[in-house]
């Protein structure tokens, strides 16, 4: 039976040097990390499928390789708030978590979207981040009909009236929320676009990478152009 300690020596075999200078260049603190690949992770997420209490225990070890892995297997529906509020603080510097892992478990939770608003009000970063991600995560799985429409407007004004003072990543979250808005909340279609509009071409440093912040007003022609304007998804998890 894998256990948190033997999950630990696996990951660390199979870290690499080279993989921890690619998280370093995104701007990943790798003090903590192994520097795992996800070609690797996933077939030891597949092994623990199921196992809550070992993703939980693997998240609490700190160490991001086993902190994304526990991401990969963790139900979120099974997480307190409490939790997923420690989880979320202790992704400071660690943006694959504050940014993929923490609204991959969210929003498979019903507060998911009090939670959301909740870390969007944070004036610490990488709570900020979590927090429009997770509300973005949100708007592309539940129906519209679901959603608070009037809510998701007064965010938007938020994004044109913050953005471009914003900290670095919640710039590019924030583009994204509105990227969101765009593509999978069809009655908002016209409100996203003048948001994206307004707030134009976003400047983020995305570190020592070729990563390139997406237009938001592009972005989103592009996905009405494609006839894709509301198309939900299953799962945000990849």
């Amino acid at each position: 039976m894998p256990t948190a300690s033997s999950i630990l020596s696996e990951l660390k075999k199979k870290g690499t040097a080279q993989a921890r200078k690619i998280y370093a260049r995104h701007g990943m603190t790798t003090a903590s990390m192994f520097g795992v690949s996800m070609a690797d992770l996933k077939p030891i997420a597949k092994k623990i499928k199921d196992q809550q209490a070992l993703a939980c225990e693997l998240y609490e070890t700190g160490n991001f390789d086993a902190m994304y892995l526990a991401g990969l297997v963790a139900d979120g529906s099974q997480l307190s708030e409490k939790q997923l509020n420690d989880w979320a603080e202790r992704a400071e510097g660690l943006r694959m978590i504050s940014e993929y892992t923490i609204p991959w478990v969210t929003t498979d939770n019903p507060r998911a979207r009090e939670l959301a608003l909740k870390w969007i009000a944070s004036k610490r970063e990488h709570i900020a981040s979590s927090g429009w991600r997770t509300y973005s995560a949100l708007m592309s799985k539940e129906p519209d009909e679901n959603l608070d429409l009037s809510e998701i407007q007064k965010l938007l004004n938020t994004v044109v009236k913050q953005i471009k003072t914003a900290p670095n990543r919640l710039r590019y979250n924030m583009n994204g929320f509105v990227i969101s808005v765009g593509s999978h909340v069809k009655p908002l279609l016209k409100q996203a676009k003048d948001a994206a509009k307004k707030i134009g071409a976003v400047s983020v440093d995305v570190g020592e990478t070729d990563c390139k912040v997406p237009l938001a007003s592009a972005y989103i022609e592009k996905i009405e152009a494609a006839g894709r304007v509301g198309k939900k998804v299953k799962t945000v998890r990849c």
